[in-house]
């Protein structure tokens, strides 16, 4: 039988197009989502592509009825925890948001599925679990550290999983430290909708490049980086829903848990992104240098070898492939989902 696999979160940004690629890999995604940082369209629109009928609760991770019924009704194998906040300056700015959701949240899912059959997860960790590394690239055995609240929720998490393992044996985890999603899917159909001013900095410039904002603030101009602008580890959201259809196949097949980080092991600047986004949508991104934002750090990106070696998993897109479907997505659809 086809194995099920549960997305909490499901209809978020990187939860749908993991939907895809689970789907494409002859995989049975359902999906659970209380649509508090998503919207209902995207559920049309994954049936539209995958050309099947999408599997659906809306309800919360702290729903324990509802997390049971879908684990036990459709015999769900194994699940991927995407039902987190994910915004650093949102969560320097309202922390209880974060812990309540990302800590209790998780823990509360980690307490229903005990009670299940299912003991196989992977979890959306991030690269935020190293605060400010002191050198780059960045491997899985750095000293974990973080400089902002959501970081350190999904430290608390990753050392949750840890000692539930610990306590535990038959459980098995695989973490995904990933470090800077972007893009959309090539359709069009499906991409980075925020509710709201973007926290992250590709819809922001792509909403800047469609007319809705007229510049992009780079936070800080005066790190020790090439141009000065922080320097990040993007990687193509489609590349990061094929890292998770690595890790949840590796735990269907009985293997031990896991942690690896998931990026390019490339970095590119803001302002290497902003070049890249021009060149891809032939508008200007107006940009202004505005004060260093609280919990951001100089450099982060990865040394991607372990996932290489043990999911033979590596990321195959680049900056300009990140920045067209980011702008195919924009252009289709200027008010996202709500269009």
């Amino acid at each position: 039988m086809t194995p099920s696999v549960l997305l909490t979160g499901g209809a978020g940004y990187i939860g749908s197009h993991t939907f895809l690629a689970l789907h494409a890999a002859g995989l049975r995604p359902v999906v659970l989502d209380d649509f508090s940082n998503s919207q209902p369209e995207v559920l049309r629109r994954l049936a539209e592509l995958s050309g099947a009928p999408v599997v659906f609760e809306q309800a919360s991770i702290f729903d324990d009825a509802a997390v049971a019924r879908l684990v036990e009704q459709h015999d769900i194998g194994a699940v991927i925890h995407f039902a987190g906040f994910k915004a650093v300056g949102e969560s320097v700015a309202d922390p209880l948001k974060y812990y309540r959701n990302n800590i209790a949240g998780f823990a509360a899912l980690l307490t229903t599925l005990q009670r299940t059959a299912c003991r196989k997860l992977v979890f959306s960790s991030s690269a935020t679990v190293y605060g400010d590394p002191a050198t780059v690239p960045i491997t899985e055995s750095f000293p974990r550290q973080h400089t902002n609240p959501y970081g350190h929720t999904k430290l608390v998490s990753e050392d949750m999983l840890a000692a539930l393992a610990a306590s535990d044996p038959s459980w098995r985890f695989g973490v995904l430290r990933y470090f800077n999603p972007v893009g959309a899917h090539p359709s069009g159909r499906i991409g980075e909708s925020p509710n709201g001013i973007p926290n992250n900095l590709m819809p922001f410039v792509s909403q800047v490049a469609v007319g809705q904002r007229p510049f992009l603030q780079v936070f800080g101009d005066d790190y020790p980086t090439p141009d000065g602008t922080g320097v990040r580890d993007y990687i193509h959201v489609c590349d990061l829903a094929e890292g998770h259809v690595a890790a949840v196949n590796h735990l269907l097949a009985g293997h031990e848990g896991f942690t690896v980080n998931l990026g390019t092991g490339k970095g590119s600047s803001v302002l290497d992104l902003v070049k890249a986004f021009e060149k891809a949508s032939g508008r200007p991104i107006p940009h202004r240098i505005v004060a260093r934002r609280p919990g951001d750090v100089a450099a982060c990106y990865a040394d991607p070898t372990a996932a290489r070696a043990l999911l033979g998993w590596s990321a195959r897109l680049g900056l300009e492939d990140m920045c067209r479907d980011s702008w195919r997505w924009q252009e289709a659809n200027p008010q996202g989902y709500g269009a």
